[in-house]
């Protein structure tokens, strides 16, 4: 991911060039023949040109990896990926929107100690109640997301972050783990119907299956 992101920033053409080639590859084979050839060269040895093809041409853009071997596993997905022209546009897009950032692959802990008063954090961790189900985050570890938030917060740094909220249209909410106090704010983000549901009730309308995240903030 970081190999695309910094590739967005130092060579756009090129992250478009990955794109296109793979395109190619993908509508030169029957379906999904060229989605599986760019998977297992993706498998052989990880790459970001691959990966940037199969996040927008995977089941659903859920992006899986097998436990055991690292593998990415999940399958070519029902719809058609945008074409090159289009691919294009966004790669401009998101070019302005992050000119200036820089893109860092390193622990939390060790990035959030770099922050100083006034800056702002934002923190997006696997979701305590979907985890398990998709993101493979099991191990880890939200009270040491906590504990570096606190620090955080203790040195005047700002820090907003995205959890579990309510799913089942407001029927269910999910469960808070944070420290009293931690956080002074907290409000409700509407994300529209249920990624995992849309999968698992094909052709329903969903409506009593939108989700919200809790957005907590330190400030």
């Amino acid at each position: 991911m970081i190999e695309i992101w910094r590739t967005l920033r130092e060579s756009p053409q090129t992250l478009v060039a990955w794109y296109r080639e793979r395109y190619a590859i993908y509508t030169s084979l029957p379906k999904p023949e060229g989605y599986a050839k760019i998977l297992i060269s993706y498998n052989r040895q990880p790459n970001g040109a691959d990966l940037l093809f199969l996040c927008r041409s995977c089941y659903g853009g859920v992006v899986r990896f097998r436990k055991a071997d690292g593998y990415m596993s999940t399958p070519c997905g029902v719809h058609d990926p945008i074409s090159p022209s289009a691919f294009a546009e966004r790669v401009e897009i998101w070019r302005r929107r992050t000119a200036g950032a820089t893109f860092t692959l390193g622990d939390f802990e060790q990035m959030m100690q770099q922050a100083q008063a006034g800056d702002l954090v934002y923190c997006d961790p696997p979701y305590a109640d979907s985890q398990s189900i998709l993101y493979g985050g099991q191990n880890f570890s939200l009270h040491r997301l906590f504990k570096a938030i606190a620090d955080c917060k203790a040195r005047g740094v700002r820090v907003a972050l995205s959890i579990d909220g309510t799913k089942k249209s407001g029927a269910v909410e999910c469960s808070n783990e944070a420290p009293e106090g931690l956080f002074e704010r907290e409000a409700f983000v509407n994300c529209g119907r249920s990624m995992l549901r849309r999968f698992q009730r094909v052709g329903e309308t969903l409506e009593d299956e939108v989700v919200h995240d809790r957005l907590l903030l330190t400030y």
